[in-house]
């Protein structure tokens, strides 16, 4: 199998629920996912983790879909958001998709609205919490 990228080390059998046999034995199935290497995604979690902006993480999300057909949406949990916790990290279903960089993706998305609160100022905002006021 000649492959023009390099792909990602498959996980040990039992420990992820990425489904990465599926993916393989589907011809049809979106591969881009597997061009997210190790050395790639940490430097996507580097890039995620420097957010300047609601624009730039919304950039951000964009190009994850283009390039690695992960859709992640950033929603303020239900209830009170008093932190970067309250803020609802979802990924759509996608095999190929590991749970650790699920949780390498969140957590960075995290530690980036701690560092700069104001990201976390505008999306609650943009859901109307500061709308009353």
């Amino acid at each position: 199998m000649n492959s023009p990228f390099v792909l990602r080390n498959p996980c040990p059998p039992g420990v992820c629920d990425c489904q990465l046999d599926q993916l393989l034995a589907c011809p049809d199935a979106d591969r881009r996912i597997l061009r997210l290497t190790r050395p790639e995604e940490r430097r996507l979690l580097e890039r995620l983790e420097s957010l300047q902006s609601v624009a730039d993480l919304e950039h951000m999300q964009q190009r994850m879909y283009e390039q690695l057909g992960i859709r992640l949406q950033v929603e303020p949990a239900h209830g009170e958001v008093r932190s970067a916790r309250g803020v609802h990290l979802h990924f759509e279903a996608h095999p190929g998709l590991c749970r650790r960089t699920r949780q390498g993706i969140a957590a960075a998305v995290r530690r980036a609205l701690d560092r700069r609160p104001e990201i976390l100022w505008r999306l609650l905002d943009a859901q109307g919490l500061f709308r009353d006021l």
